[in-house]
């Protein structure tokens, strides 16, 4: 994250205090959770959605619980929704709740269950599981509940809205990224005396012994963790003073240029790839068919994508940023030419995410402005997760040119 983005999110945090800020929590009230439920609920989603869901139960770890280690489950998925045509509807975030024969009781002393739970088909080696969790767009919850009873049929899957049992949360900040093979928190991690580490305490820190824990966020490193948790229970590791608005998490994903919901990720109009789903683990190539695969596979195959969501710094003349100067559907143009180059999706600030053409958003000494006014001068930012194939060979034109 540049210093710049570290001092917006320090400016107003409530952390503000004392130093640079550091690992910040948020409850995301822009998202809502939907459960499903039933024997055919995986077999339902993974016929649905844009990537291979969940890990085969046959691989995850199989244990009598203990007070002093955490429940197993799957990492999350992220996944997208699509229309027949290939177009963005919903991105859903998918938890596989650990099943009760791994959870402690409510005196976190003794297993809640041996029994096998209902809807699971572990003991014959199927991946069905029974019960998944998505966390999504609040304000599309209605019209994405309706949606998906439209394509259940006879599928064995009950759809309902749960958000008034679970909310979603993130933690997020400068000192949250972890690249290592784990997929604990740095925070539990360091948990211990000396060179060794208390692992009961680091259970603790992870999950609630119930089964709720952090998860790396399926999308990048840099944003940090992303869980679900009972409505009426505080994740572990959200200290009051660290508790932030969602708005310091919106700032830190405009920061990476990344979109989420169907408010930042036009619904029924964006194509997934322009919006980086690729390289946000949101698309297997390799699982069976989906609604809207045959236009994503030929724009893959044909490996051109013109457009990318970018992050974007608006300035003055001057080189100094102006804030609250942009609205989002602000178009972008080349100051020059007068020619688009593309439009504003989201803005907060000084920074915002648009969807731009690369050619000319990457070109060296290119000049871009809002069209309405071409005083705020606009900046196009490559993050640094994007891989070197998504713009080699137009900085290769433009280093010829």
């Amino acid at each position: 994250m540049t210093p710049l983005a570290r001092r917006l999110l320090h400016a107003s945090s409530p952390a503000a205090a004392g130093g640079e800020p550091g690992v910040l929590a948020c409850r995301l009230t822009s998202r809502a959770v939907v459960r499903f439920a039933g024997p055919e609920a995986g077999r339902f989603l993974r016929s649905l959605l844009t990537n291979d869901l969940l890990l085969s139960s046959s691989t995850q770890q199989r244990y009598a619980p203990t007070p002093n280690a955490p429940a197993r489950a799957p990492p999350p998925a992220y996944a997208a929704l699509l229309t027949p045509q290939g177009r963005f509807l919903y991105d859903l975030f998918l938890y596989r709740p650990p099943p009760p024969s791994q959870l402690l009781d409510r005196t976190g002393s003794a297993p809640l269950t041996g029994e096998r739970p209902k809807g699971n088909q572990e003991d014959e080696g199927e991946d069905e599981p029974g019960e998944v969790l998505a966390d999504v767009d609040a304000a599309e919850v209605d019209e994405l509940l309706a949606c998906f009873k439209r394509y259940r049929l006879r599928s064995k899957v009950e759809i309902d809205n749960v958000s008034k049992e679970f909310l979603c949360w993130q933690r997020f900040g400068r000192n949250v990224e972890h690249t290592g093979p784990s997929t604990q928190e740095p925070e539990a991690q360091s948990i211990g005396w000396g060179q060794g580490v208390d692992h009961a305490a680091e259970s603790a820190a992870q999950g609630n012994g119930h089964g709720w824990e952090w998860f790396k966020d399926p999308r990048l490193d840099c944003l940090g963790y992303r869980g679900i948790f009972p409505a009426n229970t505080i994740p572990p590791l959200v200290e009051s003073d660290k508790e932030a608005d969602e708005r310091h998490y919106l700032l830190w994903r405009i920061e990476n240029g990344v979109a989420e919901g169907s408010t930042e990720i036009p619904k029924g109009e964006a194509i997934p790839l322009e919006y980086n789903f690729a390289g946000l683990n949101a698309i297997s190539f390799e699982k069976g068919c989906y609604i809207g695969q045959e236009l994503i596979a030929r724009t893959h195959h044909r490996g051109v994508i013109r457009k990318r969501l970018m992050p974007l710094i608006f300035e003055d003349e001057n080189g100094q940023e102006l804030k609250q100067a942009v609205a989002p559907g602000s178009e972008v143009v080349d100051k020059e030419s007068g020619k688009k180059i593309g439009t504003v999706n989201t803005a907060l600030g000084s920074r915002g995410m648009g969807l731009l053409r690369l050619e000319e958003a990457l070109k060296q000494n290119s000049s871009l402005a809002i069209k309405d006014n071409r005083d705020v001068r606009v900046k196009a930012i490559k993050p640094d997760w994007w891989p070197v194939e998504w713009t080699q060979m137009l900085e290769q034109q433009s280093a010829v040119a």
